[in-house]
């Protein structure tokens, strides 16, 4: 069966699932292609299991890094979400913006447009913030959920004081105004449930209308001269091309986004070449 949209995305991920929402939005037609399963179920839903699933196949890619030098040749575990939400489904649901400095040092370096001031009506937009009423800092309007919890234990409140006492700063808020210091803990969770990006953006916008999911591996971008123009896929032991009028979107995360272009051809030639790409 032959599958086609406007946008066509690599990855229901955090960054995937976001761009499939706002397009939606928009009023595009979107097809977001995603090898991983179904996130339903507690081991993902469910916060207090947050151990199991970023250690179970069915859901993690099972990367390790190259032998690291300075650890004696070990290779680190480097989990990443094969899964409906991608990471978002398998990770510690902390939430901690970047620094407003590390932002401003991009710019600096020739990232125009990243500096803090620059992506930081982008974070508004992205959350719906219950530590408290809206601010130049915070948003409460956004798809994805960041709570506090109840912090009812007072170890809570001694962990706060045990680092002032020890002569570091506090801060009522991490992610606003002074990011240093001591202060409650901010979670994508919501109402005892993990708030992923595939509850915060995949769902909303597949009730649209506009979102399909195709299930399948992506294998390469399909060009037509130098321009994108669909994605082969490997569904249910089948080869497909899933076309795209408009774009091509990777989202397939910091390691499975640069291997799917080699194999599709674009990368160092060398390299490629030793791997007769």
């Amino acid at each position: 069966m032959s599958v086609s949209a406007e946008f066509v995305i690599v990855g229901a991920g955090s960054g995937g699932s976001a761009l499939a929402y706002r397009l939606v939005e928009a009023g595009r037609d979107v097809v977001v292609i995603e090898h991983g399963g179904s996130d339903a179920g507690p081991f993902i839903q469910m916060p207090g299991a947050l151990s199991y699933p970023m250690n179970m196949g069915i859901y993690d890619w099972g990367f390790q890094s190259e032998p690291e030098e300075h650890l004696g040749g070990r290779r680190l575990a480097t989990p990443r979400g094969k899964v409906l939400g991608g990471s978002s489904s398998i990770n510690g649901m902390v939430y901690v913006r970047g620094h407003a400095r590390d932002f401003d040092h991009w710019e600096e370096s020739g990232a125009t447009g990243w500096g803090y001031a620059d992506v930081l009506p982008y974070y508004k937009r992205m959350e719906h913030w219950h530590g408290g009423e809206e601010t130049e800092w915070r948003g409460r309007s956004g798809p994805l959920h960041v709570t506090r919890g109840p912090r009812a234990n007072p170890l809570f409140d001694a962990f706060v004081a045990a680092g002032k006492a020890a002569g570091y700063p506090v801060t009522e808020d991490y992610n606003g105004q002074q990011q240093e210091g001591f202060g409650p803990m901010e979670a994508t969770i919501y109402k005892g449930r993990r708030w992923s990006a595939a509850n915060a953006y995949l769902r909303p916008a597949l009730k649209t209308g506009k979102l399909r999911i195709v299930r399948g591996l992506a294998r390469r971008v399909v060009f037509d001269g130098k321009k994108a123009v669909g994605v082969e896929i490997k569904r249910k032991g089948q080869i497909e091309v899933v076309r795209a009028s408009s774009e091509v979107v990777l989202a397939a995360s910091s390691i499975n986004t640069p291997k799917l272009l080699m194999l599709s051809g674009v990368g160092p030639a060398a390299h490629l070449r030793e791997h007769g790409v």
